[in-house]
């Protein structure tokens, strides 16, 4: 069903670049992983866009990390177990809580900022809570840009890096393999031009899937490229069922779906529904900061009793001050739609944020694909389980990736494999693609009512029908970029929805009304890979 390559290509007409190592974009994930690799060899980034553009550079909340008196690593551990529902990899969760401290640190050491606070002490780093933390432990920069602060920092240290070359507006299009099945580096388009980068590693950090849905939090440029060109190289593919819906995006005539950070629920803000009730007690101890999951589907609920289209939230009863500086982007943000934070209850609603699932790696973030590594979200390491704790995905791009560097370091020195001249493509017949926003449009509407935040046998069932019309087109091959897209993300929506189907059980970010119970029997992981199949493991 699923063409090896998403485009024709001749070897002679493929422009060939050799490096020691090319990390696929960029975000906290890819550009740390590759300042650490760029420490011992040379690194090639690519990104779809600008070096800036990601999700981090989107992320509000912070970076979460067991820095504080009264805190501690065994308690970052226990809250993160919670909120993955059992399906956390204890050993990978271990790592993330003891290795992210003095890799937060590393962060600083590089230039990043974070907020700073005075008390009889004196001057220390700032600290909030996020729902389902028991402790305050995220740091933050410039109030409720964090990601930004670290995007900015980190692109210094590229730009300024001799080792490291970045090509931006370059689209990855498919992995390269040897004949033995190991990574030998990716296929990508410039200025219409293909290219040929050959590489003794390769690592994916391509962000997430959030445009597999209408609404997003995510940048466009999330369109599954990560997970689409890994599992057409016979990478694994673990958990896609678990996506994680951010419970508070705006929801307002006119505006994007613009991040309501969680902080906001950890500095006191409180969840109303149409009517003005205050809800969360009814649905959880912690209330507005319960798990994720739990918060999206009781606003899922809310709506449903009340015939709305969103919630509120409330912060007017905190200090003008406190919301202006702790929250200054999203004041602002509101306040050019003419909502006022200090004042005005906010109208939202859950969008598709983050894929607790991906590639799957060991705790050197590597894959079953020799010498292909994956960092990021694009990954699966373990760590978040069913349902991801606020602000850990940051901590986990950093602990990771530089365990990647270190992996790849080992090979470099050890077990350095011969460069591969690229492979022939069949001339497969091209099937052109006629009016693809409507057809992506359209996946997204189905993904959105079908495979959101509840979930039924008939409703997913509805959704494979749906998205089955495109199925043909998975074995044709294509030349322009949103083609590509689109055969990404409709791999990724096909395998998250029958991922769905197949877990007939509720847990973390999966939610099913027929299977509203979880269930011991589902203690286990689904994976795909290509000309495989499905593979159950148990955890």
């Amino acid at each position: 069903m699923f063409s090896r390559f998403l485009v024709n290509f001749k070897a002679e007409d493929v422009a060939t670049h050799d490096t020691d190592v090319v990390v696929i974009g960029t975000g906290i994930a890819g550009m740390y992983t590759a300042l650490k690799i760029s420490e011992y060899a040379n690194v090639i980034i690519l990104c779809k866009k600008g070096l800036t553009e990601s999700n981090t550079n989107r992320a509000q909340g912070g970076i979460a990390a067991a820095i504080a008196e009264g805190d501690s690593p065994d308690l970052h551990r226990e809250d993160t177990m919670m909120a993955g529902a059992g399906l956390n990899d204890l050993a990978a969760v271990e790592v993330l809580a003891n290795e992210g401290p003095d890799l937060v640190n590393d962060l600083i050491r590089l230039g990043t900022q974070f907020d700073t606070e005075n008390d009889e002490d004196g001057e220390h780093l700032a600290l909030t809570r996020e729902g389902a933390h028991s402790r305050r432990r995220i740091l933050h920069a410039n109030g409720d840009a964090t990601g930004a602060e670290i995007v900015r920092a980190l692109a210094v240290q590229v730009r300024n890096n001799k080792r490291i070359q970045v090509i931006e507006g370059a689209f990855a299009i498919d992995l390269i393999t040897a004949e033995n099945g190991s990574c030998k580096g990716v296929l990508y388009q410039k200025s219409g031009k293909l290219h040929y980068i050959r590489s003794q590693a390769t690592v994916l950090a391509t962000g997430g899937a959030g445009n597999m849905y209408r609404y997003t939090s995510n940048p466009s440029v999330t369109t599954a490229d990560g997970f689409a060109m890994a599992y057409r190289a016979g990478a694994q593919l673990q958990d896609l069922e678990f996506i994680q819906f951010h419970p508070t995006t705006l929801n307002y005539p006119g505006a994007p779906r613009f991040l309501i950070s969680e902080a906001l629920r950890g500095e006191g803000a409180v969840l109303r529904n149409i009517a003005g009730e205050r809800f969360m007690p009814a649905y959880h101890e912690l209330a507005e900061l319960a798990p994720r999951d739990i918060v999206a589907r009781a606003i899922v609920s809310e709506i449903e009793k009340t015939k709305a289209t969103f919630i509120y939230l409330d912060i007017t009863h905190q200090p003008d001050e406190l919301i202006k500086s702790r929250f200054p982007t999203i004041y602002e943000f509101c306040l050019q739609y003419g909502l006022d934070l200090t004042t005005d209850w906010i109208p939202v609603a859950p969008a598709a944020h983050y894929v607790m699932g991906g590639v799957k790696t060991d705790l050197n973030g590597e894959t079953n694909v020799r010498r292909l590594f994956a960092c990021g979200e694009v990954s699966c390491t373990g760590v978040h389980g069913a349902n991801r704790l606020a602000s850990n995905s940051l901590s986990e791009a950093i602990v990771f990736g530089k365990r990647i560097a270190e992996r790849i370091e080992e090979f470099l020195q050890t077990d350095t494999g011969d460069l591969i001249a690229l492979p022939q493509t069949e001339r497969v017949m091209q099937s052109p693609i006629e009016k693809i926003d409507n057809r992506r449009l359209h996946l997204q509407k189905v993904m959105v009512r079908h495979v959101g935040v509840k979930r039924t046998r008939d409703s997913l069932e509805r959704a494979l029908s749906e998205l089955g019309r495109y199925v043909p087109m998975l074995s044709q091959t294509y030349s322009k970029k949103g083609d590509w897209e689109f055969i990404n993300l409709l791999t990724a929506a096909l395998l998250t929805t029958q991922a769905a189907l197949l877990r007939e059980e509720s847990r973390g970010g999966h939610y099913r009304n027929d299977f509203p119970k979880a269930k011991d029997s589902w203690l286990k992981h689904t994976i795909f890979q290509r000309d495989v199949g499905v593979i159950e493991e148990r955890c």
